[in-house]
């Protein structure tokens, strides 16, 4: 009987030995083929060969040589490009399989730092004793457009009802925005429970710099805006806005009792209910053309993990309504 033959692979065939593109990545990355074969433990002639096998598969240049020192050709640049983010999703994979305990299900959730600190962090605790088996390997970011390289969620908890292809979401909640200060501060300017005194109070905005991830922003001016307050008629002798990217530091500073800040219900309603953040005013605005979204991979190995996140999060929005 005749052995079955396999066709040619042209993909395969086409590769460069990844070796050769080690050495490359190392010798772009560093910027000197001394350093690259430092870091690769190798000699330096390992390194030159290797690159110059690189550039004759290529038929290209990849270096410019100036000394000591090499700067990446515009054919180089290209080429590094892809050949770093192929790597990093190599060795994230690999240190994703080599560290991973077998009975571990390891799972990437990907939110925004203000979730990450004022929601996930309080509800961990419970969460990683009813599922013991399941491992949180916890990214946040601003910019759920584009990705770090490499990173792949499991779960993403976003303002994006259609995500990436290959998720599917799930809705969370509303924002319901309403001021919060520390019950010292509202103790101290116990006027602030009207809303024209509120406009001429020490104010925390939210600046919406940098956040990409968000489909809108609310800042005080919108906020009081919703109230038919002016905030353009601030007194000029109100103290200035304190304005900060950074909501964590934001809520922080409200809680110190440096001022009043806009409380998202979702993230702040736990210190509302320990006391340690109180609403001067009942006044409160709910955005309803827009929400926050759960989206699950449904193409991931950990299926069944993925589920039991979901559904735990889901139950703790579902219960926040009722």
């Amino acid at each position: 009987m005749a052995s079955k033959t396999t066709d040619p692979d042209t993909l395969l065939l086409r590769m460069p030995s990844l070796r050769a593109v080690k050495a490359f990545v190392a010798a772009a990355k560093y910027s000197s083929f001394t350093r690259a074969a430092e870091a690769l433990c190798v000699s330096q002639a390992a390194i030159s060969r290797q690159i110059r096998e690189l550039e004759i598969f290529l038929d290209a240049p990849l270096f410019m040589r100036t000394g000591r020192a090499v700067t990446l050709t515009t054919a180089g640049a290209i080429f590094f490009e892809a050949a770093q983010l192929s790597f990093v999703n190599i060795a994230q994979a690999a240190d994703r399989i080599r560290n991973a305990p077998l009975q571990k299900h390891v799972l990437t959730l990907c939110c925004s730092p203000a979730f990450s600190a004022l929601w996930l962090s309080q509800q961990l605790p419970a969460f990683r004793a009813q599922h013991p088996d399941i491992e949180l390997n916890l990214v946040t970011t601003q910019n759920f457009v584009n990705m770090e390289p490499g990173v792949i969620p499991d779960i993403i908890i976003s303002k994006f009802a259609k995500g990436t292809s290959g998720y599917k979401t799930y809705p969370l909640c509303h924002d319901i925005i309403y001021p919060v200060c520390s019950p010292g501060f509202l103790q101290e300017h116990p006027d602030i429970a009207e809303l024209h005194a509120l406009r001429e109070s020490t104010l925390l905005d939210l600046s919406p710099v940098g956040r990409s991830g968000v489909a809108e922003h609310v800042d005080w001016g919108v906020w009081l805006a919703f109230q038919n307050v002016d905030i353009d008629e601030r007194a000029s002798t109100s103290p200035p806005l304190f304005h900060a990217n950074d909501y964590n530091l934001i809520v922080s500073m409200a809680l110190t009792g440096q001022g009043v800040a806009l409380g998202w219900d979702q993230l702040v309603n736990g210190l509302v209910d320990k006391g340690l953040l109180v609403r001067p005013v009942q006044q409160q605005v709910t955005l309803r053309n827009s929400r926050h979204y759960l989206a699950c991979r449904e193409d991931t190995d950990y299926d069944d993990a993925c589920m039991r996140v979901r559904d735990w999060v889901l139950s703790k929005f579902a219960r926040s309504k009722g």
